[in-house]
């Protein structure tokens, strides 16, 4: 998940930067970013994208792993379809692969069955020039999955432009971007050596993650919390569910200790009274 907030950061927070890099002869200033139904997908890429310049939709999707359910080709040509028939203009549809893998499936391009084949373009990041990414600070913590004879050479190289990016919050959020994605390929221990964890710490992505993370904690937790209740007291009262919904993490946490001792629903509301619910 932190890849994914990552990436959909640096795309939407420097759309015209990353359209001049896929389509470089084509550069447009004014790029839009496509809030569309296509972003609710319930099985997608690790991040996915669509921007749109005057004649034409960028769709561009981030993957870390080479397996897809369903199959990457068949959903690109779904989304080439819905895009199509929405906008009527042409799209570029642009896979980048992050992690270096043999899997032959990084190498496909096209969906084919019978009568019917679509393409799009796959960017592996480990086959991809440095030079190219470390020109643009946006790009920089791409350039950590660059093609290099000397991994932790490029790694400092990387870290030195971002220390000299001269205003402050960018320099945060683009060196806890290049950290978090530098630990695809990277050891910690030399990320650790080589950027501040300052920087980390105090970016505004990083602490979206935190609290996404803190987010997430709390649904599995309550999820589990009500799993419990429902077989020590049987359904909860709809009246209830709100309250709990509202309970803290912590908060949930306890419960989930005190109601091993519940016999009945009224215990769960002498519970939440005590909490001041």
């Amino acid at each position: 998940m932190a890849y994914d907030n990552t990436l959909k950061y640096l795309v939407e927070k420097y759309p015209e930067e990353f359209t001049r890099w896929l389509l470089p002869f084509k550069v447009n200033n004014d790029v839009q970013i496509l809030k569309t139904e296509l972003n609710l997908e319930p099985v997608r890429a690790d991040s996915v994208t669509f921007l749109k310049t005057a004649n034409q939709i960028l769709h561009l999707e981030f993957q870390t792993s080479s397996t897809s359910t369903p199959p990457l080709p068949l959903r690109m040509l779904d989304y080439w379809v819905r895009l199509y028939r929405q906008y009527n203009c042409d799209i570029e549809q642009v896979v980048i692969f992050l992690k270096p893998t043999n899997s032959d499936a990084v190498f496909v391009n096209q969906f084919h069955s019978r009568n019917t084949t679509h393409r799009y373009r796959v960017i592996r990041m480990w086959e991809q020039d440095p030079e190219v990414l470390l020109k643009s600070i946006p790009l920089l913590p791409l350039a950590t999955l660059a093609r290099t004879e000397s991994p932790q050479t490029l790694l400092k190289q990387i870290a030195s432009e971002v220390s000299i990016i001269e205003e402050d919050s960018i320099k945060q959020s683009i060196s806890a971007c290049t950290q978090l994605l530098a630990g695809l390929v990277f050891e910690p221990q030399l990320i650790r050596q080589l950027f501040r964890r300052k920087d980390m710490r105090e970016s505004t992505i990083y602490q979206e993650i935190l609290q996404e993370g803190r987010e997430e904690g709390k649904k599995s937790e309550l999820r589990l919390v009500m799993r419990l209740l429902n077989r020590r007291i049987g359904s909860v009262n709809p009246q209830l569910e709100p309250k709990l919904q509202g309970l803290s993490l912590n908060q949930l946490e306890d419960l989930g200790e005190a109601l091993l001792d519940f016999t009945s629903e009224t215990d769960l509301v002498n519970w939440l009274k005590i909490q001041g619910i």
